[in-house]
């Protein structure tokens, strides 16, 4: 297998969460292009539909199932539906996220309830779900769970909610990979991207105050290109980072260094 092809996927079916907006329809697509079928999940059914097109129109079988992390049941059905059409799971991208900025004393108790079930809990669901599956099928997998800086790193803006959530996955990718990498085959590992273009934080980059916040403490001087996430994300979903597993892999231009 040449370098290069250690990063292809092909013959591979891969789940993305979180899959009707933002990052994930760009990891779709990038898991896509590497050659890999998908199996989309997200509350937000036209959308879903809408990123289905372009994975279709890539030349990659695709289905949408509509999914609210938050319900383990729904984890289980998106995964069930996932092995009865393809017969197979090879690959998740636990994305799907919620956020939300608000000063420590004045956040909402339920507010923050909700943030940690859909991106603490809700990837956790859909880690279980996927886990057993390959399981019970006797191979192997990789699982990257979409975590953030925020999860590595302090910043003033305040979102005590999301980043602690984003921090809870990565205990939770830490003891997934000890328990399923060496006796099952499953290599478990989180992307800690910094902020990049997407409708999660598309508020915070759109005001000129915010965005000059953002590059000032990124030793890159700039905010992140979706583009610049591909390498990683490929790098952990295939044979390219058969080695690695447990780790987070911060995408960040530097931000993690303060």
């Amino acid at each position: 297998m040449s370098t290069l092809d250690q990063f292809r996927l092909d013959g591979k079916v891969a789940i993305v969460t979180g899959a009707s907006s933002g990052l994930g329809v760009a990891f779709a697509e990038m898991l896509a292009d590497a050659g890999a079928d998908l199996v989309l999940g997200a509350r937000r059914v036209d959308r879903l539909e809408e990123t289905k097109d372009k994975i279709e129109a890539l030349g990659r079988r695709c289905i949408a199932v509509p999914t609210d992390v938050a319900k383990a049941e729904d984890c289980r059905a998106l995964v069930a539906a996932a092995v009865a059409e393809f017969g197979q799971v090879d690959v998740l991208v636990n994305n799907a996220g919620v956020g939300y900025s608000a000063p420590a004393h004045k956040e909402d108790p339920e507010n923050f309830d909700r943030i940690v079930r859909v991106n603490l809990t809700g990837a956790w669901y859909m880690a279980q779900a996927f886990g057993q599956a390959c399981i019970q099928a006797g191979r192997g997998g990789s699982i990257v769970n979409v975590s953030s800086v925020l999860g590595l790193s302090g910043s003033d803006i305040p979102q005590v909610a999301y980043s602690a959530s984003k921090a809870g996955m990565l205990g939770l990718t830490r003891d997934l990979a000890m328990q399923w990498s060496a006796r099952r085959g499953i290599r478990v590992n989180a992307l800690a991207p910094s902020f990049f273009e997407s409708e999660l934080t598309g508020p915070l980059l759109a005001n000129d105050i915010g965005k000059q916040k953002v590059i000032a403490r990124t030793p890159l001087g700039r905010v992140g290109e979706t583009r610049e996430l591909a390498g990683p994300l490929l790098l952990l979903a295939s044979d390219a980072g058969s080695y690695i597993t447990g780790i987070t892999l911060p995408v960040d231009g530097g931000w993690s260094l303060h």
